[in-house]
């Protein structure tokens, strides 16, 4: 069966973030990443990890699976000092301060297979998937469509302050 063309517009629209990501760790150190442009800033490496994590917790309940993060062992590849359930939403500049990472390949490595849960939900969803409510607490309520267009716009927003972090880096 081949793909319909919401299904190829989601595709390519988390494939640009799937892009994206490993560009921006490209050539970094975990220092580097690690590097934030003044105190109570995000760094890449936080900034990268939350956007892997929106859209993993996002993305679990549409496809009614557990989160890639807890169920593949991520929570304790990274060691991070969060519950497992934190994916950096409304969390202070200290808990974003306590962030670490010895080996930036954890990153990608994240989000590729966060990325590879995404495009085997968009594979499986018909045009009436789209159209279901996921979410009355809004007004209006989510529809799944609207949900998967917001994780994108998240996404393509801190791929883009992650870029931008990166390019501050040559000037420090």
């Amino acid at each position: 069966m081949s793909e319909s063309w919401p299904q190829r517009l989601l595709a390519d629209g988390f494939g640009r973030t799937a892009d994206a990501l490993p560009a921006i760790v490209d050539g970094l150190s975990a220092d580097d990443l690690l590097w934030r442009p003044y105190e109570g800033a995000n760094s890449i490496a936080w900034t990268l990890w939350h956007t892997a994590r929106m859209e993993d917790a996002q993305i679990a309940p549409l496809a009614g699976t557990d989160e890639v993060w807890t169920r593949d062992g991520w929570v304790e590849r990274f060691g991070l000092p969060y519950a497992p359930e934190a994916m950096g939403y409304g969390q202070s500049a200290e808990e974003v301060a306590a962030f670490r990472l010895t080996d930036p390949t954890l990153l990608t490595g994240y989000y590729q297979a966060v990325h590879e849960a995404t495009l085997e939900l968009v594979k499986t969803l018909a045009e009436d998937d789209l159209a279901r409510i996921v979410d009355e607490r809004w007004d209006p309520p989510v529809s799944c469509a609207v949900r998967l267009v917001s994780i994108v716009d998240d996404a393509a927003q801190h791929i883009g302050q992650a870029a931008y972090v990166k390019g501050l880096l040559r000037l420090r």
